[in-house]
């Protein structure tokens, strides 16, 4: 989880706000599009138009632009595809790297990826090469200072409701739960009036490289930020745990 959560502390860090959200909300409307056009416009009986919405949400998207999206994939996207693939491979020292793309010309996307790794010591790898490090997990974020209740009542709460595991971060809670229990807990939270942060289903890895060099972890942090930073990745999976002393010292 640490590796999860550490990435995402990193990335939002460094984010320029305006360009990060302007490119977060492309990659959100490009998922919503594709589900919609996949599973149909109704997100109850969508599951993944429901969890793609609800990302959308929780990334503070205009509810306008959520709708345009659906729109657009039920009625065909007007022509434009996207391929859905996943990338394994690894950066630098040993890092294992998972890739979530989506693009409308695969070529492109492999030489672009492809390159983006070569130039900064990490490679492309065949398909289940790092997948076995990871597990597919539903994960829900919330703020700790909305939550009422005291830190063991919430984790036994969160628990009875479908939770494998919860970790306390310094001012939020992250919560794993198998796939299938994601929305039920996510009901459960709102009917407490406690509002998610960050909903989605995510790659675990089940063990972590410990990045205490600093040289080494600006090295790595510079891949993650350009593979993140491309157009077609939607989603960036590493199994990387770098303590918050040398996290700071890159900033």
């Amino acid at each position: 989880m640490a590796g999860h959560s550490k990435w995402a502390t990193t990335k939002h860090k460094k984010a320029k706000v305006d360009n990060a959200r302007g490119k977060m909300f492309t990659k959100l409307s490009k998922e919503i599009m594709v589900a919609a056009k996949l599973g149909g416009d109704n997100p109850e009986n969508n599951f993944r138009l429901r969890i793609a919405i609800e990302k959308a949400k929780v990334g503070n998207m205009p509810a306008d632009n959520i709708k345009k999206a659906v729109q657009k994939g039920a009625g065909g996207m007007d022509g434009e595809s996207y391929e859905e693939m996943v990338y394994e491979g690894y950066g630098p020292f040993g890092t294992a790297l998972i890739m979530e793309l989506m693009t409308n010309n695969r070529n492109r996307t492999a030489g672009e990826i492809r390159h983006i790794l070569d130039k900064n010591g990490g490679n492309l790898g065949e398909t289940g090469c790092v997948g076995w490090m990871f597990d597919k997990l539903g994960y829900i974020s919330v703020e700790k200072e909305q939550i009422l209740m005291d830190e063991d009542s919430f984790t036994l709460f969160s628990i009875e409701n479908g939770a494998e595991d919860l970790k306390v971060q310094d001012n939020h809670y992250e919560v794993l739960t198998a796939i299938e229990n994601l929305e039920p807990l996510r009901k459960a939270l709102a009917q407490e009036k406690i509002d998610i942060k960050e909903y989605s289903i995510v790659m675990i890895p089940k063990n972590t490289v410990s990045v205490t060099d600093l040289e080494q972890a600006k090295k790595i942090i510079k891949l993650l930020e350009m593979l993140e930073d491309h157009d077609d990745v939607q989603n960036l999976y590493a199994n990387i745990e770098i303590p918050d002393e040398i996290l700071e010292a890159i900033e």
